[in-house]
């Protein structure tokens, strides 16, 4: 199908499905190759092309003084064919005509529109590429197309395979199919699409169960272990790279084994295919969705479409033939009968038919989609001419066809390169530095309508152009799921791992099939499918769950729990006795109970035991430096006061001994009472020294200690030096020991200075209290070590206030006919 015009665009268009070779005999000429399967998609492809060309050279504002022609040819599906016009195009060989007096020959043409193919593309854009000859393809989408190396004259209005793998890619995603089947043709377009495909979906965390390539000459067999394949796995999505051509017989086969229950990805090589909307195949690819290119409008063309008669053309001229074909195959008749055709029943066409009495996909401008692709290509080369080449034609036509063709063509590249202009349906069209459009498509879904038709809906747009997080817009309540559950199928190898666990990958198998390990305790993991479980931080632990990591518990000796209540209560009613006690010996200070052996010791005693009770309070509650650094220093000096008392009253009771004896006297005049004084502040002041030492070098601080429970913090206070710490009990027990030994030598003293038993009796329990606290604070853990030596301190203070002032308050309370000088002196006679 041709136009003259000045300058000439050559179009490459499937009109046929199939290309019938004539036999080879090598005994006469063979006969020309013919083409079958007439297609009405194709056929109203090729006339957009000329109802664009008509449309540029109606607006004079677009070529000014310069008509615009087309040679547009079918390619029947066949490499050989299209190959061999995309060279007449180029060379200007196939037909003769003449532009002016002087100048004889074809035109080179400005540009080829097509290939549909990619196969085709590559082989025509890789011989016209050495000569820059500008080829602007409507339909081919392989991203090899897209290497400016091999293909520097190739340009594109249709994404290139890359963006629509990358949009399907974000389908998938959107919808949680990470386990998919894909299916492809043995082509380039397949095998290019096939191999993007399986690098996008790995790098996007998902598997390809299968990969299948469709046979070229439709085996039966292959197609039955491809489906059997497809049946066999438990992937439920099937993503398919193919044309309708090699799909259709797989299809077949798939409805011969009554194959359900799959949802197919369709390409946008047959994605709104109307091929496959018939009642027998929607039960198996209903709900299928597409990806389709933006499909446009085109004002004028429905009109342009239903007014060709035949007789517009030269019928007599086989060299444009395309109307007469389509004509022929629409109406079923022949503009010229052969013979024997009426005699047969067959209907001669008249050629005032009208388009508009017969149902055909021709005249259907509602989904135009490669015919707007079309419609962008020449408007593509009209914009390019306006840029002063197209107006220099005339000048230079000659030359350029019979001399050098490249230098001419590489200018028409350049201006192709820098194309950007926008269409009447506001669609924006450039070239990327790779030839590539702008990446555009409609998501397509294939509903099955109750009265078993088929209607093909946009649920969504995919566009690359958008911002980051943008780029999907997908209406999931109007997508049809050809399923009971009108739902979409869950298609993964393995269910996602949740929150609390790991992947743990199956050895041998696709990344996509894996197992779910729970997080060891401490590990958490609060995202889907993660690949590994975090450490919590230190005063975290995980949730029962693994999902999240949670304080952990604290524990310490706490004034809310019953057990600090308890100690805290002991110790306070320590000190209160002893405040009552210092109260009664202060109220009978001046009687001879109280005065005996030094009251003055007796009074301080009673302090540092009150000081022993309250010590124990820095014990509890939660740890602070202050507390740590105070809590064993008080402890220590209170206890080495209290038992520095003892010593020196048991030493002053066998010193009033050692006096009633003869010669003695001057016992006590070496040891009153301020040798007693003394005695006591030098051996405090020695534990004093000890405890600064020991606060000076490696004080006691707070510590948070893990050591018995990962789900528990126990503060506690780590004495710093264990040698200072030895030291501390170390001199308290050698001041306990030293008045345990002398109270038990003093111990058959008469019975006016029978303290000496309670003294001796007092220093048995606190050395038994304090014997058994050390292997017992050793193996407390937690809290319960501060709990052990509070009880040691309150049980070995208890022991000293009972044995040493409980007969006395007795005496004192009790029986105060006792408490008189000649009752003691009395009892001390008659004992003498």
């Amino acid at each position: 199908m041709y136009q003259k015009g000045d300058v000439i665009l050559g179009g490459l268009f499937e009109v046929h499905y199939f290309t019938v070779f004539p036999e080879l005999s090598f005994t006469s000429e063979p006969q020309q190759l013919y083409c079958e399967g007439f297609t009405s998609r194709g056929f109203q492809q090729a006339k957009t092309m000329a109802f664009a060309v008509d449309e540029i050279n109606r607006n004079p504002d677009l070529l000014p003084n310069i008509k615009l022609g087309y040679q547009l040819y079918d390619n029947c599906l066949k490499l050989g064919v299209s190959l061999r016009a995309a060279m007449s195009l180029a060379s200007g060989t196939e037909e003769e005509f003449l532009l002016d007096e002087t100048c004889s020959g074809s035109p080179p043409v400005l540009g080829i529109v097509g290939d549909p193919g990619s196969t085709h593309s590559i082989a025509i854009s890789s011989v016209l590429g050495l000569f820059r000859v500008p080829m602007v393809s409507h339909y081919s989408t392989c991203s090899c197309l897209s290497n400016r190396g091999k293909y520097p004259s190739f340009f594109r209005t249709i994404p290139s395979d890359a963006f629509q793998v990358r949009a399907m890619i974000r389908i998938l995603h959107r919808l949680g199919w990470t386990w998919v089947g894909l299916v492809f043709s043995d082509d380039d377009y397949g095998f290019h699409a096939a191999r993007s495909f399986h690098l996008s979906l790995a790098e996007s965390g998902g598997c390809v169960a299968y990969s299948q390539v469709l046979p070229k000459d439709n085996r039966p067999t292959e197609l039955q272990r491809i489906v059997g394949e497809i049946k066999s796995s438990t992937a439920r999505v099937v993503v398919v790279f193919s044309n309708e051509a090699y799909l259709l017989p797989l299809v077949d086969e798939v409805v011969v084994q009554n194959l359900k229950g799959l949802q197919w990805i369709a390409s946008e090589a047959w994605s709104t295919s109307s091929v496959f909307h018939t009642p027998r195949l929607m039960p198996y690819l209903g709900g299928t969705l597409g990806i389709a290119i933006r499909r446009g409008e085109i004002p004028g063309l429905k009109d342009y479409l239903l007014s060709i008669r035949p007789d517009d053309q030269p019928a007599n001229n086989p060299g444009n033939n395309m109307v007469r074909q389509f004509w022929e195959a629409v109406f079923g008749c022949r503009l010229e009968p052969p013979a024997g055709w009426v005699e047969a029943g067959g209907d001669v066409c008249t050629g005032q038919e009208d388009l508009r009495d017969v149902e055909t996909d021709y005249g259907d401008v509602s989904e135009l989609r490669p015919e707007y692709n079309v419609y962008k290509v020449g408007h593509t080369h009209t914009n390019r001419c306006r840029h002063t080449l197209c107006q220099l034609f005339t000048s230079v036509s000659c030359f350029v066809s019979q001399g050098p063709l490249t230098s001419y063509c590489l200018l028409l590249v350049h201006y192709l390169e820098r194309v950007n202009f926008t269409t009447g349906f506001g669609d924006r069209v450039s070239f990327d530095d790779n030839g590539d459009a702008l990446a555009i498509y409609d998501i397509m879904n294939w509903v099955w309508l109750q009265d078993g038709s088929v209607q093909v809906e946009t649920v969504g747009v995919i566009d690359e152009s958008a911002p980051a997080g943008q780029e999907l817009t997908l209406d999931e309540d109007r997508i049809f799921w050809n399923f009971e559950s009108k739902k979409p199928p869950r298609s993964v190898c393995s269910e996602s791992c949740p929150p609390g666990t790991r992947v743990a990958r199956k050895k041998g198998e696709p990344v996509c099939c894996f197992n779910c390990i729970s997080c060891a305790e401490g590990e958490v993991s609060n995202t889907t499918d993660s690949a590994e479980c975090l450490r919590c931080p230190e005063d975290f632990w995980s949730s029962p769950e693994r999902d999240l990591c949670v304080p952990k518990g604290v524990e310490f000796l706490s004034y809310q729990e019953s057990l600090g209540i308890s100690l805290m209560t002991a110790s306070l009613l320590g000190a209160l006795i002893c405040a009552v006690v210092l109260g009664i010996f202060t109220r009978y200070r001046n009687t001879p109970v109280v005065k005996a052996n030094n009251s003055e010791l007796s009074f301080l005693l009673l302090l540092s035991l009150k000081l022993c009770f309250l010590c124990s309070l820095l014990f509890i509650g939660r740890p602070r430096l202050w507390t740590c650094q105070l809590r064993h220093a008080a402890f220590g000096i209170s206890f080495v006061l209290c038992v520095s008392c003892i010593l020196v009253k048991t030493m002053v009771v066998l010193a009033v001994f050692r006096t009633s004896k003869p010669g003695a006297n001057a016992s006590l005049k070496w040891f009153g009472a301020g040798q007693q004084r003394g005695t006591v502040l030098v051996l405090t002041s020695f534990q004093a020294a000890i405890c600064t030492a020991w606060l000076v070098s490696a004080s006691p601080t707070p510590h948070k200690n893990t050591r018995y429970h990962n789900d528990k913090i126990i503060y506690e206070c780590v004495v710093g030096s264990v040698a200072g710490f030895g030291a501390l009990l170390g001199y308290i027990g050698l001041l306990a020991f030293l008045s345990f030994l002398l109270a038990f030598l003093a111990r058959n003293l008469p019975d006016n200075f029978n303290e000496a038993k309670f003294i001796t009796f007092s220093m048995l329990i606190f050395c038994a209290v304090w014997i058994s606290f050390v292997p017992a604070y050793v193996s407390s853990p937690g809290m319960y070590a501060d709990a052990v030596e509070i009880f040691a301190i309150l049980a070995s203070s208890f022991g000293l206030l009972v044995a040493l002032f409980g007969p006395k308050c007795y005496i004192i309370l009790l029986r105060p006919e006792r408490n008189t000088k000649k009752a003691l002196m009395g009892r001390a006679t008659t004992k003498t």
